[in-house]
């Protein structure tokens, strides 16, 4: 071990290596940033002109191999199919696609509109609700006491 470090010496050594936790909030655990509650309401997106495909295909390959239980097996063989297509022969399927997205476009179009909507009125009514909880506490104690304060103060 001629002018070689020992193992524990490079581990202590090599700053570079070493992970750094976040500075000033050491002693804390970072939040975790989990991903956005997704509305069930939301419209799906449209299928595309292969997944159109592959609903027909599916059912075709079921039939022809009634065996078959892999997903997989499934999906390359339509995948290579939908390869050797022609653009003729896709165009109907194409079609269909076009069609479901026109509608989903349509949809999340009214789906936004009543989210703007609902969101709109919640916070009117929240704003109300504050105001006129404000006017309660106001009228109940918050009046009297102020005016009694400032007599006190005169005298």
């Amino acid at each position: 071990m001629k002018g070689g470090r020992s193992k524990t010496e490079t581990k202590k050594a090599d700053p570079k290596l070493s992970v750094k936790k976040g500075g000033a909030a050491a002693g804390k655990k970072p939040v975790k940033k989990g991903k956005a509650v997704k509305d069930p309401n939301k419209p799906k997106r449209p299928a595309s002109a292969f997944f159109v495909f592959m609903e027909d295909f599916r059912k075709q390959y079921k039939e022809k191999h009634p065996n078959n239980k892999s997903v997989a097996t499934v999906g390359k063989a339509g995948g290579d199919k939908w390869k050797s297509l022609s653009e003729a022969e896709k165009a109907p399927f194409v079609a269909k696609a076009e069609k479901r997205k026109a509608e989903y476009e349509k949809t999340l179009q009214a789906y936004n509109k009543r989210m703007n909507e609902g969101a709109g009125t919640e916070e009117e009514e929240s704003d109300k609700s504050r105001s006129e909880v404000n006017d309660e506490n106001d009228d109940e104690d918050g009046s009297d006491a102020d005016d009694d304060d400032e007599d006190d103060d005169d005298e």
